[in-house]
């Protein structure tokens, strides 16, 4: 399978990024672009975005990224830091990129912007290889 055959393969079983209404947008070898759009439920006690709403998103962008492949990878370590509030109509877009490769490990950049392309989060992941293909589990 090429890299946004896995990908797909990964989305039609993940619920939750379902639930959330991600799109996939772009997929290269470890490398996605996704988008989501906010929605009233998605909101805390400020009327913001809820930041675990957010990280939840970024996380979706590391596996789509870090499985595309076909070899499993699994969250080791999450950085997030928030750097402006999202509101209920934005539409966030999220690109994960591979900044550093080994052979058990890896880690990602990912800028979560909304519409208006504003930095919404910054956030940095590291998996761990789990030495399984991704349609074995």
């Amino acid at each position: 399978m090429n890299p946004r055959q896995v990908a797909d393969y990964m989305f039609n079983q993940d619920e939750f990024s379902q639930w959330m209404d991600i799109r996939m947008i772009e997929v290269k070898e470890n490398y996605c672009v996704i988008e989501m759009p906010i929605k009233k439920e998605m909101l805390n006690g400020l009327k913001t975005v809820h930041g675990g709403v957010t990280f939840a998103f970024a996380d979706s962008a590391l596996a789509f990224s870090s499985n595309n492949t076909g070899d499993a990878a699994v969250a080791l370590n999450c950085i997030i830091n928030f750097t402006k509030a999202g509101k209920e109509g934005d539409v966030f877009r999220a690109e994960s990129i591979l900044v550093n490769d080994t052979r058990k490990t890896a880690v990602y950049d990912i800028q979560i912007t909304n519409q208006n392309q504003e930095l919404i989060a910054k956030f940095v992941g590291t998996v761990y290889k789990i030495g399984k293909k991704v349609t074995d589990l």
